[in-house]
């Protein structure tokens, strides 16, 4: 059974071809990193402009339903008086 001998040399050049499988798998990596990191940049920023539009939508409800409770505790009120004359 005659098989290919494994050399020093060839094992070099076999590792080297490893290791520049791995560099380019490193360098993927290192873009998919900077890709995820800017996205994940675009959607804080999105959701903080986002947020900010929300809570003004939420200030107005807050107010309008102050207002409404206002109007009906006067309402009420009134209601009482005016029966109680």
């Amino acid at each position: 059974m005659e098989g290919r001998a494994w050399t020093d040399a060839r094992l070099d050049d076999r590792f080297d071809q490893i290791d520049r499988r791995f560099d380019q798998v490193d360098r993927r990596f290192d873009r998919l990193e900077a890709e995820m990191k800017e996205g994940f940049a675009s959607i804080r920023s999105e959701l903080r402009n986002g947020m900010g539009g929300l809570r003004a939508e939420f200030n107005g409800l807050r107010n309008m339903m102050f207002r409404s409770y206002v109007a009906l505790a006067v309402a009420l009120i009134a209601a009482i008086v005016v029966r109680g004359v």
